[in-house]
């Protein structure tokens, strides 16, 4: 069954424009036909289509599904998006599919990319909940500094990943279940090592991703990983 994204479904019963023209556009939907909606926000609704034009598509609810969390605790991930953007959307979309709930992209001292973009980027979490049958949708943030970041209130958990030496547990050893978990990723040149200071400072805990030197993109995908498990 086709899966659309409704934020709005509770107070408006028809699809965003973009979803309404896929749904009737090039999936040729009809009236009558049942289809899947999704809020983002812990619902699914199994819906018929009540009225198909060439720009709306309405909608009779005929259910609410709500869905229990699938992993304990708020997972974030604070990372320096890459100089190439598709490796970034790789990420968001694969992080997606695992399972997460806040991206944060960080401005550092060796960042390569210094404004993004989020607009297609939260094109892409819509696709991946839809695709991998998520109905929740991780909250993207704008780029902010890391100096700033790091020192704005959080409850939980506090790494910062980095190839610096140094005695460093594993983050699939140290990292609690069940308790909110933010890991900071560096940029390609890395986290600076006056930044990584400045975070232990804070109350980040320098941890490691293993033994193989990784990618900006793969280490936040193994990190949002290894918390996602830790947190089944």
């Amino acid at each position: 069954m086709h899966v659309f994204y409704t934020p709005d479904i509770q107070v408006y019963a028809e699809l965003p424009e973009e979803e309404a023209a896929h749904a009737i556009r090039v999936l040729r939907l009809q009236a009558g036909d049942e289809i899947m909606l999704t809020d983002g926000k812990g619902c699914f609704y199994r819906a018929e289509i009540s009225t198909a034009t060439n720009k709306r598509c309405l909608v009779n609810i005929l259910e609410t599904l709500p869905q229990a969390p699938l992993w304990k605790g708020h997972l974030h991930i604070a990372m320096a998006p890459t100089k190439n953007m598709d490796r970034t959307e790789w990420f968001a979309e694969k992080a997606t599919e695992i399972g997460f709930d806040e991206l944060t992209f960080l401005n550092c001292r060796f960042s390569e990319r210094k404004v993004i973009k989020t607009e297609r980027i939260s094109k892409i979490l819509v696709s991946a909940i839809k695709q991998s049958l998520k109905a929740r949708l991780p909250q993207l943030n704008e780029m902010t500094d890391f100096n700033k970041f790091i020192t704005q209130p959080f409850s939980g958990q506090k790494f910062i990943a980095h190839c610096y030496e140094g005695e460093k547990q594993l983050l699939k050893d140290i990292v609690h279940s069940g308790e909110d978990a933010l890991v900071l990723i560096g940029p390609e040149g890395d986290f600076s090592e006056e930044e990584v200071r400045k975070a232990e400072e804070n109350g980040f805990i320098s941890i490691s991703l293993g033994k193989s030197r990784l990618r900006t993109e793969t280490a936040a995908l193994v990190a949002c990983h290894i918390l996602n498990l830790q947190n089944q």
